[in-house]
């Protein structure tokens, strides 16, 4: 554009300059070029002004070039600020809150490890109590496997005793039964056996067999328990009265009694009261007098029963079942 603005002054100038009229067409052309290449040069301070415009105007828009970028560089610093101060803002809740999060895991681990070294002891206190039990347990089954030995040795040596005892048993009631032969069916004469009810020296009352055991001498006479246990070896018992007739009958072979010293009888004081040495208590308490502790009954003649010490020395009459023949 100003190379156009000039060409026209060029032109207006030339418009106003004297030419002689009369010239050539060639003349006019060069004319024309010289007139515009002198329009292309122009004074020095033409260019000067020109200059300082452009420079000015490159001034200008480098200023405002460089106050955009200014301003571009600020904006992006203050946006990089608040994006830095934004994210420092919610990094800071953030590690905030996993603080919190953290502190409250701890704490609850915490406890955690508190409860479990609880636990931990009342399990180390629960294993040092079973092993001691157990180690008891231990010496307890060492000491049973011990007795069990012993009681299987004892109960070996027992069997034997056992077997000893049911052969020497059998022999016994070979010998018994023999005995009882001999004693209830005697030979006469060594010819046949004749047999009877009650064995020789015995005497028959009511289907049962007596023995009256009349020691004259005081350190032949027996306690009640001693005297009990003579009647056992004879194969009968201290006599148990059933009847008024039968009491009649002990109290008649009761020989030579009087006064506290008589025959021991069945009959003895149990938990306060009379009993029989079978178990049955006494039935007519009329008999004798009231029971008192360690006593048991004589028979005298003609005087009825009395209640004596066991421990007394007196005679005895054992009973036993007669033979049915």
């Amino acid at each position: 554009m100003a190379e156009d603005v000039n060409y026209a002054s060029v032109v207006f100038k030339n418009k106003n300059r004297s030419r002689p009229e009369a010239k050539n067409k060639e003349e006019t052309v060069y004319d024309e070029v010289k007139v515009k290449k002198n329009s292309t040069k122009q004074s020095p301070d033409t260019n000067d002004k020109k200059a300082d415009g452009r420079r000015r105007h490159y001034r200008l828009l480098a200023c405002c070039l460089v106050t955009f970028c200014v301003i571009l560089l600020l904006g992006i610093i203050a946006i990089c600020v608040y994006i830095a101060t934004f994210s420092q803002e919610n990094s800071q809740t953030t590690l905030l809150e996993m603080n919190r999060n953290l502190t409250n895991l701890n704490n609850d681990l915490r406890e955690d490890y508190t409860n479990l070294t609880r636990a931990s002891a009342v399990l180390e206190s629960k294993v040092t109590n079973l092993t001691a039990e157990k180690h008891n347990l231990t010496m307890k089954n060492q000491e049973l496997e011990t007795q069990n030995q012993e009681l299987e040795m004892e109960k070996r040596n027992l069997t034997n005793q056992i077997k000893d005892m049911e052969a020497k048993g059998n022999e016994l009631n070979i010998s018994r039964a023999q005995w009882s032969i001999d004693a209830y069916c005697p030979r006469k004469d060594g010819g046949a056996r004749h047999c009877k009810s009650c064995q020789s020296g015995w005497t028959l009352f009511q289907s049962r067999c007596y023995l009256v055991l009349d020691y004259k001498t005081f350190t032949n006479r027996k306690t009640w328990e001693e005297a009990r246990e003579n009647c056992t070896i004879r194969s009968s018992d201290l006599v148990v009265v059933d009847n008024a007739e039968e009491k009649k009958y002990v109290s008649d072979n009761s020989w030579g009694s009087s006064g506290n010293e008589g025959y021991w009888i069945g009959l003895k004081v149990e938990d306060g009261k009379w009993k029989w040495v079978d178990g049955s208590d006494l039935a007519d308490s009329s008999w004798i007098e009231n029971p008192t502790d360690g006593h048991c009954a004589i028979s005298v003649t003609d005087d009825g029963w009395k209640s004596v010490n066991c421990n007394n020395r007196n005679r005895w009459i054992c009973e036993q079942k007669s033979l049915s023949v």
